[in-house]
């Protein structure tokens, strides 16, 4: 019977993800289950990011609040 795979937690999905072999050589420096998540690896570590995805992504600019043209 062969063993488990070994799998990881994505930081930016939260979800797990299973040793691949293109992996092999690289497993200990594998953090993220795709490259899409690696692109978005920033709103996992900015605690801001909970906020603009409550406002529907829209990040409010500070210098232009009030202002009319």
């Amino acid at each position: 019977m062969p063993k488990p795979l070994p799998s990881k937690t994505c930081p930016v999905c939260q979800r797990p993800f299973n040793w691949r072999r293109k992996w092999a050589r690289d497993w200990e420096h594998v953090v993220y289950c795709s490259e899409r998540c690696r692109r978005n690896r920033s709103l996992a570590a900015d605690p801001a990011g909970s906020e603009r995805a409550a406002d529907g992504g829209r990040a409010v600019p500070s210098g232009r609040k009030g202002k009319r043209r």
